[in-house]
Order: C-alpha cells, then sequence, then structure tokens
C-alpha cells in the first residue's frame, strides 16, 4: 500500500471520530495524503 493511500485513510479515521479537532485535523491530513498522491509519492 502506497503511503499516500495510508495518509488518506487515517484522515479518514480521524475525520469520522467524534472527538473535539478531530473534524479538522483529520481532513487536514487527508488533503496532505491527497497532494502527495498527486505529487507522485
Amino acid at each position: 500500500m502506497r503511503t499516500s493511500t495510508k495518509v488518506v485513510l487515517a484522515g479518514g479515521l480521524l475525520f469520522a471520530l467524534p472527538l473535539p479537532g478531530t473534524f479538522i485535523t483529520g481532513a487536514l491530513v487527508a488533503a496532505v495524503g491527497g497532494a502527495l498522491r498527486f505529487l507522485g509519492e
């Protein structure tokens, strides 16, 4: 599994957690994973 895929999945899991702050953090982590995939990581 590619690193970018793992980062996107981790972001999705954080995004879904019902804890304060994880919504924004998960969205940012998923965005970084998407950027890594776009850049060819």
